[in-house]
């Protein structure tokens, strides 16, 4: 009789940032020098701090130069995820799909959003919502040309329930003047405060009765299975 395998032991956290490190290289060429930038400046400031301010004395200069160390760490972890973050989404830049993938994995807490377009077309253009502190934005992924009336059209229906919403726009796709994938969150995130949490959730849930987040994901990628590189 044959034994059971054993399931296979995830990967530890260093290999895990090591494997980001790696797909996040072979996307972003500059990405070494990133990290040696976010590691050497917090450790040489704290290098400087400890002979400035430690005045000969060891304890407080090994102090400052740990402080400088951690920091650098911190830094490189957080720059390592950024980069990493940018790296992921230019592999489906341009995809059907996208922008519900960036909606899905990098959406604030304070924003609601969905992986499932609220309107697509023949061409596989689609038109994404979310609602956070910055009111109603839709998201047209596709030329502006052909989802400009997708987005106003779906504008139209939201002022029809919600007339004291600010709806805003955001293109995705190939014209020079549009969002790229990573900018999606900052782009929310600059829109100047029109609701409370409460509101957030009572608008989202309102907006739920258009009746329109049964429509299928256009053929591209599976949101489900596009992650940004994080280190965990």
């Amino acid at each position: 009789m044959a034994r059971p395998t054993a399931p296979e032991k995830e990967p530890g956290r260093i290999r895990q940032m090591w494997q980001v490190f790696q797909m996040t290289r072979r996307y972003d060429s500059s990405i070494v020098l990133y990290l040696l930038l976010a590691l050497l400046a917090p450790l040489g400031t704290g290098i400087v701090l400890g002979i400035v301010l430690g005045r000969g004395d060891a304890v407080p200069m090994i102090l400052y130069i740990v402080a400088g160390l951690l920091a650098g760490v911190l830094l490189v972890l957080i720059v390592l995820g950024r980069r990493a973050e940018k790296a992921a989404f230019s592999q489906i830049e341009g995809q059907p799909g996208a922008v519900g993938a960036v909606l899905k994995s990098s959406l604030r807490r304070s924003w609601i959003g969905n992986e499932i377009p609220i309107n697509f077309n023949k061409s596989q253009d689609a038109v994404y919502r979310a609602v956070g502190r910055g009111g109603v934005v839709l998201i047209g992924e596709g030329p502006r040309s052909r989802t400009q009336p997708m987005l106003e059209k779906e504008r139209a229906n939201v002022r029809r329930i919600l007339p004291e919403v600010p709806v805003s726009f955001v293109y995705v796709g190939p014209d020079p003047t549009s969002t790229a994938l990573h900018k999606i969150v900052p782009a929310l995130g600059r829109l100047k405060r029109a609701l409370t949490k409460s509101e957030i959730n009572a608008v989202s849930n309102r907006l739920s009765s258009l009746g329109k987040n049964g429509l299928p994901i256009p053929k591209g990628i599976d949101p489900q299975r596009v992650r940004a590189g994080r280190p965990r």
